[in-house]
């Protein structure tokens, strides 16, 4: 029996050092708070403002970098569409050179049509011309060749 009265005294011994540790802590935390300088005094106040001018700082820097973002954006913008409107120009200059060149197309294959249309008129009336001749020539072999025929019967 003596050496469960030990053992209960010995966890008895460590709750009590327990208990004195957070005595213990809870005094120095309030010392600490106690060690503390008013908030009307100088270093405080000191350190108070040096924390608002860093703030005030930081809030600057963001502006800063957010003004440059936005005038970042507005240039992309700006240069996107420059580049679009070239483009657009490039095709309309694409779109009438090629107008142009139907144009021009459309002119040489009139002229074309034009000249063979001469052409087969020309052959056409060169054509009945020549059997005109062929036909005349034609005529007046026969007329000769009657004569003679002709010519032989009245002789005998």
């Amino acid at each position: 029996m003596m050496h469960r009265i030990q053992n209960n005294h010995y966890q008895n011994d460590r709750f009590d050092t327990r208990l004195n540790s957070s005595a213990e802590a809870k005094a120095s935390a309030l010392a600490k708070f106690r060690a503390q300088p008013a908030a009307d005094n100088p270093v405080v106040v000191a350190r108070r403002e040096a924390q608002i001018a860093v703030a005030a700082a930081r809030e600057a820097r963001v502006a800063e970098r957010k003004i440059a973002r936005e005038r970042e954006a507005a240039e992309l913008a700006a240069r996107q569409a420059m580049e679009d409107a070239a483009r657009e120009a490039q095709k309309a200059e694409e779109a009438a050179a090629a107008l142009e060149q139907l144009r021009q197309e459309a002119a040489e294959a009139a002229q074309a049509a034009l000249q063979k249309a001469d052409q087969e008129t020309r052959a056409a009336i060169l054509d009945s011309e020549a059997k005109a001749r062929a036909l005349a020539l034609a005529a007046e072999q026969k007329a000769l060749r009657d004569a003679r025929y002709a010519a032989r019967k009245a002789r005998r």
